[in-house]
């Protein structure tokens, strides 16, 4: 990535957007040792104009942003990370610099709820129950929410059909953690294809 650092003394904005909804969380700037330092460590570093050195968002507060991607603007002088942040970002206490949480619906919060009952183990939760029975009894279990989701389409059952379609869905984000991969890579999958 070859990086303007001339423009502005040194200096490039970096624009932080939310890996899984992409909503813009802040922006800083990097000199490009902090850019180094970000991305060698994964860990969004900072050069604060204010303090005059570098600042790892979240090194007082924990709220860490971990990197997922990186990518630099046409004119080469501006970054964009898309990151996970660890919890809010901005010191007002917002989830963002530029206002409180956007959700890209239900489903992806369904699908980080999920995610955080197996990472956390919550030993009474189906999902973490299921999930540590292995990716066989995973997909059996996909299979088999599949199976009764044709049978009540077959069926005038609007109530059935839309609970067997609603299991469905639920068994899937638990198979698609356990496969490592999320709802934005299958969107990314279908938009590849939507030629």
């Amino acid at each position: 990535m070859n990086i303007n650092f001339n423009k502005d003394n040194g200096l490039v904005p970096v624009i932080i957007q939310d890996q899984r909804t992409l909503q813009v969380l802040m922006l800083g700037y990097m000199n490009q040792e902090a850019f180094e330092k970000t991305s060698r460590e994964g860990i969004v570093t900072f050069f604060s104009r204010s303090k005059n050195r570098l600042w790892t968002k979240g090194e007082e507060s924990g709220n860490f942003l971990t990197v997922k991607s990186i990518a630099l603007d046409c004119d080469q002088d501006t970054i964009l990370i898309k990151a996970i942040p660890g919890s809010t970002v901005c010191h007002t206490g917002s989830f963002s610099c530029f206002g409180e949480k956007v959700s890209k619906g239900f489903l992806y919060e369904l699908e980080e709820k999920v995610s955080q009952r197996i990472d956390s183990r919550v030993a009474d939760s189906y999902t973490y129950s299921l999930y540590q029975r292995g990716i066989n009894k995973m997909a059996q279990k996909v299979g088999e929410e599949a199976v009764e989701l044709v049978i009540e389409a077959k069926d005038d059952n609007s109530d059935l059909f839309k609970n067997e379609a609603a299991d469905l869905l639920y068994h899937f984000l638990i198979l698609l953690k356990a496969k490592e991969f999320s709802l934005q890579d299958i969107e990314q999958t279908l938009l590849e294809r939507d030629h």
